[in-house]
């Protein structure tokens, strides 16, 4: 079984040395891997003979295979039994854990973003944190997939995590790890507005938003006036759940397109006659931490025109990744992206994100704030190592101030994205910016 799975970087380690010569396409160059191979043999021959101790094979041919992997972009990498046996459970949406994706960020360990009601949502860890040492140890300089297995142990024990944060001291953290059941979907109603917030992208995920459309429409008592569908600090996830998500707003056409190394490889995917709210006014929240999934939704309900993208320019992961079980499963399996994906207009986001229609600051900024982040230098999917170029040219735009952000006033803890999406949708500007855009 193959998945098609577009989420935010978590890197894994290994694959099968023997594949670099599958794609040799003449003699030379078929000479030339081979080459490389009787290279590689002979290092790691020297290695094993000479080095000061005795080495793990295992893991010196992993960390050589995983050094190939990551060469190609941030995504592709391969899992071992027991990390695929992992994914799998994750996309079913249950596993033990801290509830928190990951990627590496120049040697550290990154926070993508915490998990809606999980130990590391509720302990304050934030999406851009960095975790710098654990139960005392530092993790500086380990792989992910080390630092990841440090952060894994059997629920109801406990981790001390060392987290530092842009402009504020290091601090530290303690969490109890316990069974991550990650409700991908939840709803409530705002007086006449539904909130549907959608958190990653599972298995459960297209399920969930069915019972969330159904129970704003029945707790609104006939009187819905829009729904906002919260998508921020959403990493991703499966590509089938970003499509029937989408589906469930659109009558009908174009969701996302995908396109691959040869001009055959392109598969068009549509979305089912009939919109679930029948047309009801819909904004999508969206942040820098939207990735992936979360981006195609976006980008489909944008282009047409079904809905107000608001707040902040997403993370602008455009490529898909097919995971391959390798032997059935049994020696992993192989994470590969193997396509590309492009909004219903033909727009790639890789690098670039999804602008908002109405950009809108979550948190008040100054300058200084803006330049210590340019400062950070990783701030979307293009500043990753070895990312893909956007083919098509596009380009992120540059860090700025929104001019739409929270008064010198506003509460801490209060959310200011949140309340202008519904001030939008109540003052009727969703339906106006939408007819504008239509005509």
């Amino acid at each position: 079984m193959r998945l098609a799975w577009i989420a935010a970087p978590v890197v894994g380690v290994a694959a099968c040395v023997g594949a670099l010569a599958w794609s040799a396409p003449d003699q030379n160059q078929r000479s030339d891997v081979y080459r490389q191979l009787d290279l590689f043999a002979t290092v790691l021959n020297r290695v094993e003979d000479d080095y000061v101790t005795q080495i793990d094979e295992r893991k010196a041919m992993e960390a050589a295979i995983q050094g190939m992997l990551t060469s190609l972009d941030p995504h592709s990498s391969y899992m071992n039994p027991d990390e695929y046996r992992d994914m799998q459970v994750q996309t079913r949406g249950e596993y033990g854990g801290l509830g928190i994706e990951v990627t590496m960020d120049d040697g550290i360990v990154k926070v993508v973003s915490p998990i809606d009601d999980t130990p590391a949502a509720r302990a304050g860890i934030q999406a851009g944190d960095y975790l710098t040492a654990i139960d005392g140890q530092t993790i500086l300089g380990l792989t992910l997939n080390d630092a990841v297995n440090k952060m894994r142990g059997p629920v109801g024990t406990s981790i001390h995590l060392t987290v530092a944060r842009d402009n504020a001291d290091p601090f530290e953290v303690d969490l109890t790890r316990e069974i991550i059941n990650v409700r991908a979907v939840t709803s409530h109603v705002d007086n006449d507005i539904g909130i549907i917030r959608i958190s990653t992208f599972n298995e459960r995920t297209a399920s969930g938003l069915e019972d969330a459309i159904h129970e704003v429409r029945a707790d609104s008592h006939g009187h819905l006036r829009g729904v906002v569908l919260d998508l921020r600090n959403n990493p991703g996830g499966l590509l089938d759940q970003a499509i029937e998500v989408s589906d469930a707003f659109l009558d009908g056409g174009e969701v996302v397109s995908t396109r691959g190394r040869h001009p055959e490889d392109v598969q068009r995917y549509n979305a089912r006659r009939g919109d679930e709210l029948q047309g009801i006014p819909v904004v999508v929240l969206v942040n820098g931490a939207s990735a992936s999934a979360s981006e195609i939704v976006a980008g489909a309900l944008q282009d047409r025109n079904r809905a107000l993208i608001v707040g902040t320019t997403s993370f602008g992961k455009g490529s898909v990744q097919t995971v391959i079980p390798l032997n059935g499963g049994r020696d992993g399996a192989l994470r590969l992206t193997t396509a590309r994906y492009y909004t219903p207009s033909g727009r790639s986001i890789q690098g670039a994100g999804i602008d908002p229609d109405m950009e809108v600051a979550q948190h008040r900024m100054d300058q200084a704030q803006l330049d210590r982040l340019r400062r950070l230098g990783v701030n979307s999917e293009a500043d990753l190592p070895n990312a893909l170029n956007n083919e098509t040219g596009a380009r992120r735009s540059a860090l700025h101030i929104p001019a739409d952000q929270p008064p010198a006033d506003w509460k801490d803890g209060d959310d200011y994205q949140m309340s202008r999406a519904e001030a939008f949708l109540r003052q009727g500007l969703v339906s106006q910016r939408l007819l504008a855009r239509a005509g």
